[in-house]
């Protein structure tokens, strides 16, 4: 089915940084440690109704303990603020942020 037919001719905002960044969720391992690792530090994202739902969407990558963050988020201090959360979870030695900050066109 053809989107422009039914009226929906743009994708959402961050569909194309998200198909720009080299982790994806298929690279998270099953490990029960790194599951865990993941689920807190979405947990502590969601949490924080302050951020953004670019920030609430960013993605959560864990492998052997490390954390991958990725996708856009709208400010520098939504950034920092996702990045001290994901820090305070698995360390701050222990998470790569690949997020970008994509402020509002409006």
């Amino acid at each position: 089915m053809c989107t422009a037919a039914i009226g929906f001719s743009q994708q959402p905002d961050n569909t194309k940084s998200n198909q720009q960044q080299d982790m994806t969720a298929q690279q998270q391992t099953n490990s029960a440690s790194d599951l865990q690792i993941t689920q807190q530090v979405r947990k502590a994202i969601m949490h924080d109704s302050a951020l953004s739902t670019y920030a609430h969407n960013v993605k959560v990558v864990t492998q052997n303990g490390q954390v991958t963050l990725a996708g856009p988020v709208r400010s520098e201090g939504e950034k920092q603020a996702v990045e001290a959360k994901a820090a305070e979870v698995a360390g701050k030695n222990n998470v790569v942020s690949q997020l970008t900050v994509a402020p509002d066109a409006h």
